[in-house]
């Protein structure tokens, strides 16, 4: 998987860590009730997202434990059918005992990244696609789910509070992606979406905005 570079490493911990404790801030002002509600992903309710956020949290520590272990773990052992199945166990649970099981979750995978030595940040592991992923990119991709997923929860959180860091790094890797699946002439952005801030720009990339004159963004 090649050398890690541990800056940037400790950037996208820095980061991560910091919209933890927006989400947790979020989650301790919400009721049983606001956790029945829809969120805006369709069929998920917030307490959908909230054990998302909490399974995947549990599934990254897994990986990083594994390669601390000098192993390549999975995310979840189980493919998707666990992932789905542990999502909805427990997105109904009452809000004390849900946002409880997320934090527990956030500060153990946090634990791990702050005492991972070499041996663990050089490794790799499997994620729920199946594919295998350097742990160094764990950080980054658990920012992603933390970042995307507030604003996913509709409490007034929008692209326009997204991290700097997040939006920069996940723009190139969504300007790779849409080169990649366009035939050559066509890898370039459609001009009116590089009129567009960073943030909008990366929101309808990811089809988290609507923007007129483009049509609906690849998603993630």
């Amino acid at each position: 998987m090649g050398t890690p570079d541990l800056r940037l490493i400790e950037r996208c911990v820095e980061a991560c860590t910091a919209a933890h404790q927006r989400l947790l801030q979020v989650s301790d002002g919400l009721s049983d009730a606001d956790l029945r509600a829809p969120s805006l992903l369709p069929g998920w309710t917030r307490g959908h997202v909230l054990n998302h956020l909490r399974r995947n949290a549990d599934g990254f520590a897994l990986m990083c434990e594994s390669a601390g272990r000098g192993e390549t773990g999975m995310q979840y052992p189980g493919g998707m059918e666990e992932r789905n199945r542990d999502i909805e166990d427990g997105a109904g649970d009452t809000a004390a005992v849900l946002v409880g099981n997320l934090r527990t979750s956030i500060y153990a995978l946090e634990a791990l990244w702050f005492r991972g030595d070499a041996t663990m940040w050089t490794g790799s592991g499997v994620i729920a696609t199946g594919a295998t992923v350097p742990i160094a990119d764990v950080p980054f991709r658990r920012l992603r789910e933390v970042t995307v997923h507030l604003t996913d929860l509709d409490v007034g959180i929008g692209h326009d509070e997204w991290p700097e860091l997040f939006v920069r790094m996940e723009l190139d890797r969504q300007k790779m992606a849409w080169a990649a699946s366009h035939p050559m002439g066509l890898t370039q952005l459609p001009a009116r979406a590089m009129e567009l801030p960073d943030g909008l720009r990366l929101a309808w990339l990811i089809n988290r905005a609507q923007v007129d004159g483009l049509p609906q963004g690849p998603g993630l």
